[in-house]
């Protein structure tokens, strides 16, 4: 005996399930009643249902990407804060959150002093890249010079180059901050050597390039290395005050304005002396 015939909303639930689509199937009940209740239009619960997919996709991606890429945070455009750093131009950096610049095989450099964001938008960047199905990896210069260090000393130089060589897109961070080696960074110019114009990669430094020869302990090498950047290459220069000093202004601020108002304040455990 055949049983009843399913309604139009049990068999819209088989289809995404059939079309393995978790995120439109859990999102579905909560669409049919405002259709019902005559809060959303046809075309609104198709968005919805469509919206709520792709939703769960990126968020798949993303949790894929932070366990592949080792980035070390999540950091969105969405949570960059523009007003505290006027130099931008803001249509610039929404431009590049669009990716075109991964599509041409482009770097990206930011410059600028520490404190000021460049991590940030660069991390942003990746987040944006791996939300798109991109495949990306992250890393500070002495991490990644460290890791091309131990590949030479185990016989696996090859190999780890060509790992670093595949992603999508490669972030570079804190160009400047630590010291290297000459052989580190004649093993950071293979690297570049071997993304150039196969792969685009975002780099971000607290020096200017003129100080590059410093920091890779030669010239020549550090003008071949930007020559190759800089050819395909978008900069953006972050000039403005510290984040994180920000916050400790902040802080004083308040404690000042509590002093005012009666007995200085006693310093607690988290109270910086400094």
């Amino acid at each position: 005996m055949r049983g009843a015939p399913l309604s139009r909303r049990d068999r819209i639930r088989a289809q995404l399930a059939d079309l393995k689509m978790p995120g439109a199937l859990e999102s579905l009940d909560e669409i049919l009643s405002g259709i019902d209740a005559g809060a959303v239009t046809a075309a609104e619960a198709i968005e919805r249902v469509l919206g709520a997919q792709i939703a769960l996709r990126n968020a798949r991606r993303l949790e894929a990407a932070m366990r592949s890429s080792r980035l070390p945070a999540v950091k969105t455009l969405a949570g960059f804060d523009f007003a505290f750093q006027p130099s931008l131009k803001r249509e610039q950096i929404e431009s590049l959150h669009e990716l075109g610049f991964v599509e041409r095989k482009e770097n990206v450099v930011f410059l600028g002093p520490p404190g000021v964001g460049k991590s940030h938008l660069a991390i942003s960047l990746a987040i944006a890249a791996a939300e798109n199905g991109r495949r990306v990896y992250y890393g500070s210069l002495a991490e990644l010079i460290r890791s091309l260090e131990e590949a030479q000393a185990a016989g696996k130089l090859v190999p780890r180059l060509k790992t670093l060589t595949y992603p999508s897109l490669l972030v570079v961070d804190e160009i400047g901050y630590l010291p290297i080696s000459r052989t580190g960074a004649m093993l950071f110019f293979q690297l570049m050597s071997r993304r150039y114009e196969r792969a685009s990669t975002v780099l971000t430094s607290n020096k200017s390039f003129e100080e590059w020869g410093e920091i890779f302990g030669d010239e020549v090498m550090a003008a071949a290395l930007i020559d190759r950047l800089l050819h395909h290459c978008h900069i953006v220069n972050v000039r403005g005050n510290s984040y994180r000093m920000r916050h400790h202004a902040t802080a004083g601020q308040a404690a000042e304005r509590g002093g005012s108002r009666g007995s200085a304040p006693t310093p607690t455990a988290s109270t910086s002396t400094l």
